[in-house]
């Protein structure tokens, strides 16, 4: 099946090409795929209106009201139980404390600077809370309540159906150097540490992964869609450059999901071939076309890639370990040359479609654009201490990623609620146009004011129609 959808896609490309305005194949460099830019969609008009409507209506709503409110309508914090599994403190006791403790450590801030607010709560008695209930597990289960509680909240005619992709990309934040996981990054020019996130249509974060900078993005990649704790299914990844290989696109084949990059080096990108026959057939492509894949290999070694795959989807192993496995290192290694041979036939199926379509171009495009939306507001929920972890525990700085991660993804479920009530409003539907319906997103912040006196009122709610 997978020989005959290479000849079906090559032969394709080749009869398509001469019709398509936007990609030519050259014969410089040996070989050198050109893709023209596509014109620049056009500018939403009205979100920018809707925005200001918003920063009207809900004027300087405090950050930690929007996580209170969150949490009153969700209950996310139910899922921090004490670690010693004995507890004394009464539920609404409990939820104070908690609420203040994830504020202080998703703004880096820290505990110090929030019990000095207005609420009977003090330094001590939030770290007695920190050390006894707030660990990794409690906050992504809490992540995965708050992302599914979105999805349950959007209208379809607002948002669009929910969607089955989501995209990845890593962000680099400062660390102090005696941090022992903080490193030198050769394409940022500083020391510090990755946050890899994999956010889905609408800046919906479903994962995030603290890593040093030098660990592979493909595993983070993999990683991210098969541990994700929420309700959603994912048939589709977009990446950059960093977060692919060959070995990527066979592992992610296996695993039941289609892997779809943005190529920095799309120029040099080849083509693979099914069979030698297949070559004469396509003249348009003889400049980038390559070796045969050595289809008895994979079959040779197929139990023993599956065999990896598995333990993958089963969490039997880590993902970082097996791909150590398989790099260029190691190359004479049987199972990665099966790997890199099927990975070689879906990256040239894929490869196909996308020269073919610029739809597919435009795809990724925006997928990738959401993941930028999304580290554009880290700054804005992660501002303490200049935005840089301090800790050099590394528990304590995976607890402090996620709680940003969890306050960001309450303010998404409250951006939701404001947009939605506004858009029922028949003047405002009449407004929109079909760039503004494209570009509405529930992650912007102009209304908000995440400073000032951290005060906690149990019985001020933010004010909604229902």
């Amino acid at each position: 099946q997978l020989k005959e959808r290479m000849r079906q896609a090559l032969q394709a490309f080749n009869d398509t090409l001469s019709d398509n305005e936007a990609v030519e194949i050259l014969p410089k460099g040996g070989g050198w795929i050109k893709v023209s830019p596509y014109e620049a969609q056009e500018e939403p008009t009205n979100l920018r209106y809707l925005k200001g409507h918003i920063q009207q209506r809900w004027w300087m709503t405090n950050l930690l009201d929007v996580l209170k409110e969150v949490d009153l309508r969700v209950g996310f914090t139910d899922s921090f139980a004490s670690l010693t599994g004995q507890q004394r403190l009464s539920k609404d006791e409990l939820q104070r404390r908690l609420l203040l403790c994830l504020f202080g450590l998703g703004t880096n801030t820290g505990l110090s600077s929030v019990s000095m607010g207005d609420h009977g709560v003090g330094y001590n008695h939030l770290q007695y809370t920190r050390r006894r209930f707030i660990g990794k597990d409690g906050l992504r289960r809490a992540i995965g309540q708050v992302v599914d509680a979105t999805l349950a909240i959007k209208s379809p005619e607002i948002w669009g159906e929910t969607a089955t992709w989501c995209a990845s990309d890593s962000k680099q934040f400062g660390a102090w150097s005696q941090n022992l996981r903080a490193q030198w990054h050769k394409r940022y020019r500083q020391s510090g540490v990755m946050v890899y996130w994999h956010v889905a249509k609408q800046s919906l974060c479903i994962h995030s992964q603290l890593k040093a900078p030098s660990s592979s993005e493909v595993s983070s990649m993999i990683e991210g869609v098969l541990r994700h704790c929420t309700a959603m299914q994912v048939d589709r990844n977009y990446v950059d450059t960093h977060g692919q290989s060959e070995v990527a696109f066979a592992f992610c084949n296996l695993l039941g999901f289609q892997l779809m990059p943005r190529f920095k080096n799309l120029h040099d990108q080849k083509l693979s071939l099914p069979d030698k026959g297949v070559a004469a057939k396509l003249d348009n492509l003889k400049w980038i076309l390559s070796g045969v894949i050595d289809w008895k290999l994979i079959e040779r070694e197929y139990d023993e890639m599956v065999k990896y795959a598995t333990a993958l989807r089963l969490g039997t192993a880590e993902t970082e370990a097996i791909l150590q496995r398989f790099t260029r290192n190691n190359h004479q290694h049987p199972t990665y040359k099966a790997f890199s041979e099927l990975g070689r036939a879906i990256k040239t199926i894929f490869l196909c479609n996308y020269l073919m379509d610029e739809a597919v171009r435009i795809e990724i495009n925006e997928g990738l654009n959401v993941v930028e939306n999304w580290n554009s507001a880290n700054h804005f929920i992660f501002y303490g201490n200049r935005g840089e972890i301090s800790s050099n525990d590394v528990d304590a700085q995976e607890v402090s990623i996620l709680a940003m991660h969890l306050l960001q993804a309450c303010l998404v479920y409250i951006n939701t609620l404001m947009v939605q009530e506004v858009l029922s409003e028949p003047q405002w539907v009449d407004r929109m146009t079909e760039a503004d319906w494209r570009g509405l997103t529930p992650l912007f912040y102009l209304h908000v004011n995440p400073y000032g006196r951290f005060d906690l009122d149990m019985a001020q709610r933010i004010p909604f129609a229902s």
